[in-house]
């Protein structure tokens, strides 16, 4: 199915039957109080259900076509996966609508430039493309929520568990677009480029158009809402910040002999697979405080 990597790939396991607690009492800004780190992650929850639908569609395009009993396989656990991330992220979404926010308007937003112009106006091919590049930034993405606990340090440890689990997961699937791209579709170097440049534009101006709504909704004047914009963004984008560490496994991608498994999982993922079995199916009352608690360091 593709070259073999120098170090073990994880099984892709669906988890089922998960319950966080996200119908507790979860601060408004759950992430150390910090209005805009809160509200990034909240974005990105309302995006995922529709995404990850998408996601599903494109690779379930080519499933006749798989020939691979391997690969068919991965195939039935990504949808596993991504089916219940999309369960998860919904609950999530509930408490925020009960916030104010219009997380109907986003998902209405959503759907209609996935599947009403991307999925509309681009072939397949280029939808999958699509697909693979999103898995790649939320794979590496992954990295940083949970190898780097500065990130999510002061998060409540409800959607801190939540985005844990989250990230194992797509670090664990994080080659099934991508070789049903290469192998099956046999997509083009040009295309699996262009997919990518499409989804590093819209994915940040999407999640910062929907976290400009979610801060007004805080009520925040326009002020505040400035200096908690200069204030976040140096966070997110200055030396050392959230995202300069990961730009040179982002641009490794558009290496022409790239593959999502030329890097291995996270140093900890072996940690938090055990928690994660050993509490299965996950719990609030038992993985969250655990997993503070046994945080391993680099």
């Amino acid at each position: 199915m593709s070259r073999q990597p120098a170090h073990p790939i994880p099984d892709i396991v669906p988890r089922e039957r998960l319950d966080f607690g996200l119908e507790g009492d979860i601060p408004r800004h759950w992430l150390g109080g910090d209005a805009f780190k809160t509200r990034l992650f909240d974005a990105m929850s309302t995006l995922f259900p529709v995404g990850e639908r998408f996601f599903i569609t494109c690779v379930r395009d080519y499933k006749d076509q798989v020939t691979d009993p391997a690969l068919r396989v991965h195939i039935k656990d990504f949808t596993r996966q991504e089916g219940q991330h999309g369960i998860v992220h919904t609950q999530y979404n509930d408490r925020l609508t009960a916030q104010g926010v219009r997380v109907d308007l986003i998902l209405k937003g959503q759907e209609r430039r996935l599947f009403g112009i991307l999925r509309k106006h681009l072939s397949r091919e280029f939808t999958l493309g699509v697909t693979a590049a999103a898995e790649h930034i939320t794979a590496i993405m992954a990295d940083a929520f949970v190898e780097r606990p500065e990130v999510l340090e002061g998060a409540d440890e409800r959607i801190r568990a939540v985005y844990v689990w989250h990230a194992m997961e797509e670090m664990e699937h994080k080659a099934v677009a991508y070789d049903v791209l290469t192998k099956v579709a046999q997509a083009s170097y040009r295309t699996r480029v262009l997919s990518m440049l499409l989804v590093t534009f819209l994915f940040p101006v999407n999640v910062f158009r929907i976290m400009a709504h979610m801060l007004k909704v805080d009520g925040y004047t326009r002020w505040q809402r400035t200096r908690l914009w200069a204030k976040g963004l140096w966070w997110l984008y200055k030396p050392g910040g959230v995202f300069l560490p990961l730009a040179g496994r982002y641009f490794a991608y558009l290496k022409p002999s790239f593959h999502p498994w030329d890097d291995p999982v996270v140093a900890s993922y072996a940690h938090w697979l055990d928690l994660m079995d050993k509490h299965s199916p996950v719990t609030a009352s038992n993985l969250l405080n655990e997993q503070l608690v046994a945080q391993p360091h680099r």
